[in-house]
């Protein structure tokens, strides 16, 4: 997995990349996930541990025995191996050895979800839509007097039964509080989900759905010119009036109605 989707840089990205490979040996994606989700809470629980995990005049044979001490029996031995080759890596920063053993856990769960893969997607996008279009559940979410382990019982209640459980993990593990928001979180998610299969997320704003036909070709169309398959998000949006509107890969690509109207206003007033 490339560094660019978590923007380490340095020895932390040459780190990112040794064990993204050592990864790939675990036979159970989903536990190697939620194993790296609990090292990485831990990690950012103890800044005091982390400091030591990342120091350079720290032999990694000492360090790989303290990360054998503290995680053994309870992590799985794959993981615990991660662990040990990690701290035996040089780091550009000490936050960076958590964040990138959390998204490591992020790539696990992804990849767990095998050939759901669009369904995960999908349902990571509509939950951020639902989270932000439902003021009492972002505000559940988000509100600091109640526990992490409580806001998970409230998603666990909204999603089991009803999506992956590579999706309900990811959402619990969107509560950690290490993105600004929930919503940040998700989107980060989902555009790892779609790097991980070599896609790339677009979100297309309509003022009503495409058809079939109208979806099938906009995706050829930007998959032709992105150079890559294109997963869409597909938001209906009456304020746009007609015409499209894309965002993908940082680049926005507006049609819509609304927005030459106002180019067309702005020319008049000036």
């Amino acid at each position: 997995m490339s560094s660019n989707t978590l923007g380490v840089r340095g020895a932390s990205a040459e780190a990112l990349a040794v064990l993204s490979e050592k990864l790939d040996a675990a036979s159970d994606m989903a536990q190697a996930g939620a194993d790296l989700f609990s090292v990485a809470a831990v990690l950012r629980s103890e800044p005091a541990l982390r400091r030591v995990m990342t120091d350079v005049s720290v032999s990694g044979e000492a360090k790989a025995g303290l990360a054998d001490q503290i995680f053994s029996g309870k992590v799985s031995a794959t993981v615990l191996d991660l662990v040990k080759a990690a701290v035996g890596q040089r780091w550009t920063a000490t936050r960076d050895l958590a964040d990138v053993l959390e998204h490591l856990g992020v790539v696990a769960t992804v990849k767990s979800a095998g050939s759901e893969a669009e369904r995960l997607s999908d349902e990571l996008f509509q939950v951020g839509q639902v989270v932000q279009h439902t003021p009492e559940l972002r505000d559940a979410l988000s509100d600091p007097a109640r526990s992490v382990e409580d806001k998970r019982g409230l998603v666990r209640g909204l999603l089991d039964d009803k999506a992956l459980p590579a999706t309900v993990a990811l959402v619990e593990q969107a509560l950690a509080g290490t993105h600004r928001t929930v919503n940040v979180a998700l989107r980060e998610y989902q555009k790892l989900a779609a790097e991980v299969h070599g896609k790339s997320v677009a979100t297309v704003r309509v003022a009503r759905a495409l058809s079939d036909g109208d979806t099938r070709r906009l995706t050829e169309s930007l998959s032709r010119k992105y150079g890559r398959a294109v997963h869409l998000d597909m938001v209906v949006d009456p304020e746009v009036i007609g015409g499209i509107r894309v965002e993908i890969d940082d680049e926005v690509i507006d049609g819509t109605v609304s927005t030459r109207l106002d180019d067309a206003g702005r020319k008049l007033a000036g």
